[in-house]
């Protein structure tokens, strides 16, 4: 069981810079999609920095937890997103928000 975390860490991770960076660097898609979502490019950029940074913050035993809860709150907003205006596919960002959940869990467990 020791390792459950720190694969959720490694995935998230990996999915975060992969979707944060498509965001900062403005891909096409990203810049559609948020076009779409109607809060202007503004809010791509805050949420690439949320997922990039919040990615990072996994990585440093003081800031993981809140890590954890900035990704899962951007994986709320991206259900929502994808409830309202985008379409189904909501399961990635579930997914996505399963894995915080592991990460703030194994970090609240007092140590053995």
């Amino acid at each position: 069981m020791k390792y459950v975390p720190i694969v959720a860490r490694v995935l998230l991770t990996i999915a975060f810079v992969m979707a944060g960076g498509a965001k900062l660097a403005g891909a096409a898609q990203m810049v559609d999609v948020f076009e779409a979502i109607g809060l202007g490019q503004w809010f791509r950029y805050l949420t690439g920095v949320i997922e990039v940074g919040g990615a990072a913050m996994l990585w440093y035993k003081p800031t993981r937890i809140l890590g954890a809860l900035l990704l899962g709150a951007t994986m709320v907003g991206a259900i929502i997103a994808h409830v309202l205006v985008l379409g189904p596919s909501t399961l990635p960002a579930i997914i996505l928000g399963i894995l915080t959940v592991i990460v703030i869990r194994f970090e609240r467990q007092p140590a053995s």
